[in-house]
């Protein structure tokens, strides 16, 4: 995977880093690539259910966050993304030591992007696939980020 340039990657980080909900959930961008962004998630007692594994919730939030970073990865300065719809299927229980969400534009546009979701529960070096989705988002005029 191949990193995009400073300008691109700054937007993103400084986007995501005013996400409170990334920051509560203590995720962290781990990939910025032109059309792909690769988002983890430790695993911590508030981000699990009542089984132990990790809350549909969290793994549902991280995918949202990685596909909309994918796209927001492609579109010109001055615009912003948002989420129009996803859906996302819960493959297998999501044990691990952490969570990966890689969102990965499918078919970019002028107003609508399609991104690919995929959520891998990981230890180590072995990764599981537990989720898999499809996204769509729409590029707006940029509106101030708090």
């Amino acid at each position: 995977m191949v990193e995009v340039g400073g300008g691109v990657r700054e937007r993103v980080l400084a986007s995501f880093e005013r996400q409170g909900l990334m920051v509560h959930l203590g995720a962290r961008i781990e990939h910025v690539g032109a059309g792909e962004v690769r988002i983890v998630l430790p695993r911590r007692p508030e981000v699990t259910q009542q089984h132990g594994y990790f809350h549909a919730g969290a793994t549902s939030s991280i995918a949202d966050s990685a596909g909309g970073y994918a796209a927001f990865t492609l579109f010109p300065e001055g615009t912003s993304v948002l989420t129009v719809e996803f859906k996302i299927n819960l493959l297998a229980p999501a044990e691990g030591e952490r969570l990966e969400a890689v969102g990965t534009v499918i078919k970019p546009g002028r107003t609508l992007t399609i991104c690919r979701l995929e959520v891998f529960a990981a230890t180590g070096e072995d990764r599981t696939l537990i989720a898999a989705g499809q996204q769509t988002l729409i590029q707006i005029e940029a509106r101030p980020e708090r």
